[in-house]
This record gives C-alpha cells, sequence and structure tokens, in this order.
C-alpha cells in the first residue's frame, strides 16, 4: 500500500491511501517500460488527433506516467532476472535452518541491523534485529512452511509485544495466504517474500551475488 501524509502547521498528519487497484499502482508494480508505453501512445494519439493548439497540453497529459515509469525503473534496477530468482528460490528450498539463518544473519548485518538470535524456548520468533531505536522480532524458521495459522501469528504477536520489539516479519517462501492477508494489514505486519526477499540475500548468496549500485 502506498501513502501519501499531508499536513499543515499545527494540524494532525493526515495518511492518503493509494488503492492497490488504481491504474498508477498496478503501474508501480509492472515493469517500468509499460508506463514509457503508455507516454508514447498518448503523446502519438495527442499528436495525431488533437488540434495544433492542445498538442502540448496532450503531451503534457502524459507527464505523471512518465514519473510512474521513472519511480518503477529505480524500484526494479536490482530486481533478479526470472532465471536468477528461481535459481534463489530453489536453494533457499533446499537449505537447512543453519544455512537459512546465516544467510538471513549476514544479510541483515549488510543492511546494518544487529542481529540477536531468540532462544528456541522462547517461542516462535527466531531474531530481533535493532537498528536506530527500532527492533522487529522476525519468526524465520517457518519459511518453508505451506501454513501458517492464525494461533502462531497471533502468538507471535504476543511474543513481539514480551520482547519490547516494535515490528513484526515473517519470512517465507510464499507469499501471503490469503486466510492471513486481513489479519497481516490490520496488524502490520512485514511478510517478507519475493522479490523483496531476493534482493535481501542475492548479495550475499554467491551465485546471484551483485556488485552494489553506487
Amino acid at each position: 500500500m502506498h501513502h501519501l501524509i499531508i499536513c499543515r502547521n499545527g494540524d494532525t498528519p493526515m495518511k492518503w491511501k493509494m488503492s492497490e487497484r488504481s491504474l498508477f499502482a498496478i503501474l508501480l508494480r509492472s515493469p517500468w517500460w509499460v508506463s514509457f508505453l503508455l507516454v508514447a501512445v498518448i503523446s502519438t494519439v495527442a499528436f495525431a488527433l488533437l488540434p495544433n493548439d492542445f498538442k502540448f497540453v496532450g503531451v503534457l497529459s502524459s507527464f505523471p506516467f512518465a514519473v510512474v515509469g521513472t519511480i518503477a525503473a529505480w524500484r526494479q534496477r536490482s530486481q533478479l532476472s526470472s532465471a536468477e530468482a528461481q535459481a534463489l528460490q530453489n536453494a533457499m528450498a533446499s537449505m537447512n535452518w543453519r544455512e537459512f539463518s546465516e544467510l538471513l544473519t549476514k544479510a541483515y548485518v549488510q543492511e546494518g541491523y544487529t542481529v540477536t538470535a531468540v532462544p528456541p524456548s522462547d517461542g516462535l520468533g527466531d531474531f530481533l534485529l535493532t537498528r536506530q531505536g527500532q527492533t522487529t522480532l522476525v519468526c524465520a524458521k517457518r519459511w518453508k512452511a505451506a501454513a501458517w495459522g492464525i494461533d502462531n501469528m497471533q502468538t507471535l504477536l504476543s511474543e513481539k509485544e514480551a520482547h519490547g520489539a516494535s515490528h513484526l516479519m515473517c519470512v517465507s517462501l510464499l507469499v501471503t495466504p490469503n486466510s492471513l492477508k486481513k489479519f497481516v494489514n490490520q496488524n502490520q505486519v512485514t511478510w517478507l517474500a519475493g522479490q523483496t526477499l531476493w534482493a535481501l540475500v542475492a548479495s550475499i548468496y554467491p551465485n546471484t551475488s551483485r556488485p552494489k549500485n553506487n
């Protein structure tokens, strides 16, 4: 979900949410070139069909799509190719817990977090990530699990409070289950999967290591 925060001096900030089904939200999730293709189409149609006095205005109407395309291109600059992503997904699926936990730990240390292992006897949480005074409880040992129950999520929320953490993150090889989407959104749980997970560990995993952007 995309947010826009608007406030004036003395006002309480108002957060406006962009609908996931809006055209701009869909374009942000689409390949960057789709937005620029729309720019080309709108500009071509404007030059071909509009009177001379309105051609410039017609072309200018494509500007928002150019902005969205630029944002999408920036976000997608470090995304893995389909082949790289599938190779990394398969590699993580074949790892044991020691290998996967080491991969995550190295990735988060590289991102500037302090990573503290949570004893198994403390519950379902596996790590505490700390950076800039913010702490996140991470549940990662169920990264291969096909099913996550509401009861497990409620337990994790209780553990988050017990550890004094401000955020909860679940790491999975699968996208958020439909049965949990409402719970995850309502409780602001970060579900780490797909491109976000791949991007986190790609620089650590040898077969997908890439130079960092300057």
